[in-house]
């Protein structure tokens, strides 16, 4: 590795990725950058897995409790953050290190974004008021109303993009999937991309011992804290939202519990068919 290269560790949630790209990070003397949209978040610890505060001392990280739940957070913004860490850290260093199981985020480091046209402020906030009062239910039916396009080729799991592609159609008139190029960007370092997987068994072990240890860790205080927040975007997350379920009744605490682990589950399998397609096209 002649040239500045930035190693990105990726796979699905509970792999392995946080040791695994930290012991790289030590051999290389360098630092990390997080690609995890939730991650970033400060008021956010237990249920998103952060590095512990050992780990986080042995190696610095970027993109760690960087940023809170009240901001707005995208992958644009994670694009610009993530470049300028990777040009500070090859001041000093050759190599630098990315890990996350965040693929839009990964893709759009390595990739480049879209020029998507500004969209107007006044449905964004609209947008986001009516999500806040009316739910997920009233964001679906939106987007198959107004982007049947979206509705059926988009990311129809995840309430950001759903509220970024309505934002977008609505201000322009266009789904957001017609301002999708496919053109990369050639970025002025080597990108070396680490994959990690293991058998699926072995991976949902260790989803349901993870969830058991956050439950011991405290996560159920943590997400009772967070409850007067729980119609901001950084929460419509699994740990969070299943807990919100059972403080509203919804469910017992032991249902809860399996179903963050269900979903974790099902997470970590579309991201595992999210980066076997990315790779593959790499």
């Amino acid at each position: 590795m002649n040239k500045k290269t930035c190693i990105i560790i990726s796979g699905p949630t509970a792999v392995g990725k946080t040791s695994y790209g930290i012991e790289l990070a030590l051999k290389y003397n360098t630092q990390i950058i997080s690609a995890d949209s939730r991650q970033c978040f400060k008021e956010l610890n237990i249920g998103v897995a952060k590095p512990s505060t050992e780990q986080l001392q042995k190696v610095k990280h970027y993109f760690i409790g960087t940023h809170s739940i009240h901001e707005d957070m995208n992958v644009k913004i994670f694009e610009e953050y993530a470049l300028n860490a990777v040009k500070q850290i090859f001041t000093n260093n050759d190599i630098a290190v990315m890990v996350g199981g965040t693929g839009l985020y990964i893709k759009a480091f390595t990739e480049g974004l879209d020029d998507i046209p500004e969209t107007d402020e006044t449905i964004h906030k609209k947008i986001n008021e009516k999500y806040s009062v009316r739910g997920l239910e009233w964001l679906n039916d939106e987007i198959k109303l107004h982007d049947p396009h979206f509705f059926s080729k988009g990311e129809m799991q995840n309430p950001q993009r759903m509220l970024r592609a309505l934002e977008v159609k609505l201000s322009t008139g266009k789904s957001i999937l017609d301002f999708h190029s496919g053109k990369k960007r050639k970025r002025d370092f080597e990108i070396k991309n680490i994959s990690l997987e293991i058998p699926r068994e072995e991976l949902y072990r260790n989803i349901s011992h993870r969830v058991d240890e956050m439950m011991d860790a405290g996560l159920l205080e943590e997400a009772e804290n967070l409850l007067p927040s729980k119609n901001l975007n950084a929460l419509q997350t699994v740990g969070y939202k299943e807990l919100f379920d059972y403080f509203e009744g919804k469910f017992s605490l032991e249902k809860a519990v399996d179903e963050i682990k269900k979903n974790t589950r099902h997470y970590a399998k579309r991201q595992m068919t999210w980066f076997k397609k990315f790779h593959s096209e790499n």
